[in-house]
């Protein structure tokens, strides 16, 4: 890890230039071009991330404001995910049983997309509210029922809304929390929103697991941090929270779903953290994550999985076989551009949302269209750039098999497969 010109870092105000891994540079990863703008140039930001060697939160400097990254015509539709979907349900089902919600609760979700999880609590008669900063999802949501405010959170912005609807028994924060470069002003919200007794629960990437399994195409200008549960407690403890309990997800290749309180209401009542807290702590310790040192390495890994993409695309480029992607998410575009891939070697990807089709990904330009395009091509290999949906995606292209076709899998390692087998 060289050293480097020095960033701030979000936690602890250390002046911090250790490298963590540089994937060189690539314009915003849900950026599409429009059909008419594929020509058109982009402007590329860089996505060198760094580790505090003070308090060791992983961080991307922040080269583009929140306010240009989450647009009011933001791509990304949490509801296009069948398997997030079910995951938002169960997770809604639990939260209701154990806290006992009800008609007479209140549940925010900050982030909340288009409405893909609160219409399960709205669904038992718990009152909502959504807080979501990019309109147009808003507006999906909106048209659901679901009553949203459009703003991006922080202590202003929540304090205005417990004015007007009152604290939150349940406050949840689903893959947003890396997605804030202002840590302090959002957690600061996050912890106005809840009330004395309430519960928050956070899910974000679990840095653990983006090491052991090489995931580095999760780095984008999205992501301004990746969390340790360590990491994550000192983030949190900017605004007064204690995590009392975790659990290990699958979510996006291993997370974690920390359920968080006030730190006051903790020693008030005396509750110790959960055994998992601390097993998952001497989980990362055993690793390294808790030293600056056991931070090394991580370009070894990129390098390996870079080189065995463009072996795999060269070869079958080489022996006349045909490649087309499946899915266009923010992850693949990291993964496209940092390994150099285009159209020669990636003609076309087909994506289930419809609001990307007929665009080109950015940085790469490659085409965008509907999933029926996949059919009509017959390709030798598909490609999957969302891999963190393996099994569901595994499921919907079980057809591929029949015309001889095998998926291709990048991350942890190259992995071809038939699609029978995908799982």
């Amino acid at each position: 890890m060289a050293g480097n010109p020095s960033i701030t870092c979000r936690v602890c105000g250390t002046d911090t230039a250790t490298t963590f891994v540089d994937l060189g540079a690539a314009p915003p990863c849900e950026a599409f071009l429009p059909p008419c703008g594929a020509e058109a140039p982009e402007t590329h930001y860089p996505l060198h991330v760094r580790v505090c060697g003070s308090c060791l939160l992983v961080q991307l400097p922040e080269c583009l404001p929140p306010a240009e990254i989450f647009t009011d015509s933001y791509p990304y539709f949490s509801s296009f995910s069948d398997s997030w979907v079910e995951h938002a349900r169960r997770h809604a089902v639990a939260m209701t049983e154990l806290l006992d919600l009800g008609p007479d609760s209140f549940v925010v979700e900050v982030a909340s997309n288009d409405g893909y999880l609160l219409r399960h609590f709205q669904e038992s008669r718990i009152p909502v509210l959504g807080v979501e900063p990019t309109a147009n999802t808003a507006a999906a949501a909106t048209e659901r029922g679901i009553p949203t405010e459009v703003c991006f959170l922080g202590e202003a912005t929540a304090r205005d809304i417990v004015a007007r609807r009152g604290r939150a028994d349940l406050v949840v924060a689903n893959n947003v929390y890396a997605h804030v470069p202002d840590l302090r002003d959002f957690t600061l919200g996050l912890a106005a929103l809840l009330a004395e007794d309430g519960t928050l629960t956070i899910e974000v990437q679990h840095l653990a697991r983006l090491v052991e399994f090489g995931q580095y195409d999760t780095i984008y200008h999205e992501h301004f941090q990746y969390y340790t549960l360590l990491t994550l407690q000192r983030a949190l403890a900017l605004g007064g929270l204690v995590v009392v309990d975790v659990e290990e997800l699958p979510t996006h290749g291993g997370s974690l779903r920390v359920h968080v309180q006030h730190g006051r209401q903790v020693e008030t009542t005396g509750r110790a953290p959960g055994p998992e807290v601390a097993r998952v702590l001497a989980l990362e310790a055993e690793r390294g994550l808790h030293t600056l040192e056991g931070h090394r390495g991580f370009a070894e890994t990129v390098a390996r999985v870079k080189d065995e993409l463009l072996t795999f695309l060269l070869t079958a480029r080489r022996e006349g076989k045909s490649v087309v992607g499946y899915g266009a998410p923010g992850k693949g575009n990291t993964l496209l551009n940092h390994c150099g891939i285009r159209g020669d070697l990636l003609p076309f990807t087909v994506d289930r949302n419809p609001h990307k089709h007929g665009s080109f990904l950015p940085g790469s330009r490659i085409p965008v269209r509907p999933v029926d395009a996949l059919d009509d091509a017959r390709p030798d290999y598909v490609l999957v750039l969302p891999w963190n949906l393996r099994t569901e995606i595994s499921a919907q292209l079980r057809h591929v098999s029949e015309w001889g076709g095998r998926l291709v899998f990048a991350i942890p390692e190259l992995d071809v497969v038939e699609p029978t087998k995908g799982a």
